[in-house]
């Protein structure tokens, strides 16, 4: 008995090391992607206060999973519960500043050039309310652990986006900047599939929920980018501001060198 004893605690270390180095690992592309810029001077604290909340709301998250990753396997679950309600309120900060920044910059016309300024308008809210989704899931399964934290990471991945986007050569990825970025966060949430089919022979249910749930998300987006529905949102969020004068669908010039 005490050996099977042994045998499952080493096992639930071993599957709680994939989550935490998973988080870890999240964590630097995010951190690494937003320095990198802010030390090439692409990015400054110019910006206006609003911003730098956003900016300190995101990276709140950033630092709130990390953490409770590793108290829910090597820390106090007590501490864990109660950071997790602290974190459900956070989600909700988190899509209101990020719709908050998304449409400044669009009606001041600041899309990058990279994307089509209509694009980038439909598809980062649907990020962010994609991520808003599946963390609400996982905070509904937090009694089954195993699809509260592939639920969670499934999440943490769909974030990924702008530290990709930071890191890639994206203006050589014209058109397909916003997928690629996006496609590579899923290089987490496979790892895990993999990493499950390997021990345990079958692929959790919650891996392909997620993903699944990411890729009909980009499905989605290209749907509505290009229907008169984007284009009605477009005109809606835009009026009356430089973005107006934008056109909608065309990528906009490059920005000069030097």
């Amino acid at each position: 008995m005490a050996t099977l004893a042994n045998d499952a605690a080493f096992a639930r270390t071993r599957d709680s090391r994939f989550f935490e180095i998973s988080a870890i690992l999240m964590a630097l592309i995010l951190v690494s992607g937003f320095s990198l810029h802010l030390a090439m001077g692409r990015s400054n604290f110019g910006a206006p206060l609003f911003v730098h909340v956003h900016g300190v709301i995101f990276f709140g998250w950033v630092v709130l999973y990390v953490a409770q990753t590793f108290l829910a396997t090597r820390g106090s679950l007590a501490l864990h519960r109660r950071l997790g309600w602290l974190a459900a309120g956070w989600v909700a900060a988190m899509v209101v500043a990020g719709f908050a920044v998304i449409i400044w910059r669009i009606q001041l016309a600041q899309a990058p050039f990279f994307f089509r300024p209509q694009h980038f308008l439909i598809a980062n809210p649907l990020v962010v309310l994609l991520f808003a989704g599946l963390t609400s899931a996982a905070v509904a399964m937090r009694k089954r652990t195993d699809w509260h934290r592939r639920l969670h990471l499934c999440a943490m991945a769909a974030l990924l986006g702008p530290g990709f986007g930071r890191l890639l050569p994206m203006p050589l990825m014209i058109p397909w900047s916003y997928q690629i970025a996006m496609v590579c966060g899923l290089a987490f949430p496979i790892a895990g599939m993999i990493r499950d089919l390997r021990r345990t022979g079958r692929v959790h249910r919650a891996w392909l929920w997620g993903i699944g749930t990411i890729l009909a998300v980009m499905a989605g987006t290209e749907a509505i980018v290009y229907s008169p529905i984007g284009d009605a949102i477009y005109g809606w969020v835009t009026a009356g501001t430089p973005g107006a004068a934008v056109a909608p669908l065309e990528f906009g010039p490059m920005p000069p060198m030097g």
